[in-house]
């Protein structure tokens, strides 16, 4: 989950600053060697692999912090969250694959690094690969699962998440729902807020928020790292060499890594990604066969669709990009476009009936063609409504369908709700006299495309 800071540490990386100032920075990088005596290595692609882990590890969390973002308990010392990071070949494409930390693996022969216990190989749930052999059983698992050579590990905790968010001045995350988790204390109602370090963790932690659970919370943690990138490639630090230092300097001292990401790896990558942006990169999540695999001994586990993976692993191997190609978006005519608003529904789920509750001719078409061209599907025949003294503008919907008609609502700011019993899936908009515009709205994004992707512009506030 705190592997949005990895991410961020590539992108802060060292977009034109001195090689010195670099120099003094990777000295408090902590290093890991999780390549050591490793044989029979998957065979290297294009482009550069990262594993990127995030461990429960707290032991610099004050007390304060503990109580009040919920960090009590003791740490399991495996990996919360695991993502596989592909940077193409010509660094313009950043490729981030969530693997599930309950995913099914089989772990290779190894010794315990606690008990010094040599074991043979044996199915686990993968994030205890990091408990029973640390870094390197880790890659090691990680490379037999998915056939890509890791070339880098980056490693980060609780602590180095908060202090990332932190330092780059918080993120900023849009919900269309409501977000609530007893066992973390996220709180959000639905909108736009700025998370500062604790809330941002309570945020990627959150996993008892709907069904959906880890699987749901990955496509958060996701949303999150594009926000990340966002801020951090928007608010100056990679072009104000005091600021970087300042904000690489505090989120690098709580940072592992292995040797080979030094100096010369940093500067390199810094040059080649100062045009970064949210748009370059793109999200998934590996192809989930069997959400609750059981296997004796271990309890549920999620079984991967092993045709599926198999292809998407392939593809980074080839450094081919994961989501579909978009169309060259087209020069915009007139002013520029307001933000959309981010609702629950999609419009082009909801169908909607206007009649026009006013004596004002042609407002009835004027709203369904608003409506229209924000992707609602209007009937495109409006009608004039029983009132003709309507004063504010009506949605009244079957309480089967609130929350389209929430939606609907967000695009006609002010207008007010009614919950009609048996009125069926289409919603009715009476206009009155206090309509002025109807918003542009648009639902989060789901990924889409054979692997199941969204690039990092699609998720971020609009």
């Amino acid at each position: 989950m705190r592997v949005a800071t990895g991410l961020s540490v590539l992108v802060l990386g060292a977009g034109g600053i001195g090689h010195a100032v670099v120099s003094n920075l990777e000295t408090g990088i902590g290093r890991v060697d999780p390549f050591k005596d490793m044989k029979n290595r998957p065979q290297g692609g294009r482009g550069t692999n990262l594993l990127l882990v995030g461990t429960d590890g707290r032991d610099t969390i004050t007390e304060e912090e503990r109580k009040k973002y919920r960090l009590g308990g003791a740490p399991c010392h495996c990996t919360d969250t695991i993502m596989l990071v592909h940077l193409s070949a010509d660094k313009q494409r950043a490729s981030v694959v969530s693997l599930p930390r309950d995913s099914y693996a089989e772990m290779p022969a190894h010794t315990d690094r606690t008990t010094g216990k040599h074991h043979e190989s044996h199915p686990v749930k993968l994030n205890a690969a990091y408990a029973e052999g640390g870094p390197t059983l880790t890659v090691r698992t990680v490379e037999n699962m998915t056939g890509v050579k890791i070339d880098h590990y980056l490693e980060v905790d609780f602590t180095s998440f908060m202090k990332t968010v932190d330092a780059v001045g918080g993120v900023k995350i849009c919900t269309a729902r409501p977000m609530k988790d007893s066992y973390t204390g996220l709180n959000l109602p639905a909108g736009t807020h700025e998370l500062d370090g604790g809330q941002a963790l309570q945020y990627v932690r959150s996993r008892h928020i709907d069904v959906a659970a880890d699987l749901g919370r990955m496509e958060r943690q996701q949303k999150f790292m594009a926000a990340l990138i966002k801020r951090a490639t928007s608010s100056g630090v990679l072009l104000n060499p005091v600021k970087f230092q300042q904000v690489s300097a505090s989120v690098l001292g709580s940072v592992r890594a292995d040797k080979g990401f030094g100096t010369e790896q940093m500067l390199a990558l810094g040059r080649a990604m100062k045009d970064f942006s949210p748009a370059s990169s793109e999200f998934t999540s590996v192809p989930i066969g069997n959400p609750s695999f059981p296997v004796k001994g271990i309890g549920s586990t999620v079984q991967w669709d092993a045709a599926k993976s198999k292809k998407l692993f392939q593809a980074l191997r080839e450094d081919r990009p994961l989501a579909p190609e978009k169309p060259k978006p087209k020069p915009a005519a007139g002013p520029r476009q307001p933000p959309a608003t981010l609702v629950d529904v999609a419009p082009k789920e909801i169908r909607v009936q206007v009649y026009n509750g006013t004596p004002k001719d042609g407002l009835g078409q004027t709203v369904d063609e608003g409506l229209r061209a924000t992707g609602f599907a209007t009937t495109g025949g409006p009608l004039n409504g029983e009132l003709q003294d309507l004063k504010r503008t009506l949605v009244e919907y079957d309480p089967r369908w609130d929350r389209s008609a929430k939606s609907l609502a967000a695009a006609l700011p002010g207008s007010e709700l009614k919950a009609v019993k048996g009125q069926g899936g289409t919603m009715k908009v009476t206009v009155g006299s206090d309509f002025t515009k109807v918003q542009r709205v648009k639902a989060e994004a789901r990924q889409t495309g054979e692997f199941s992707t969204v690039t990092g512009d699609e998720v971020v506030c609009p």
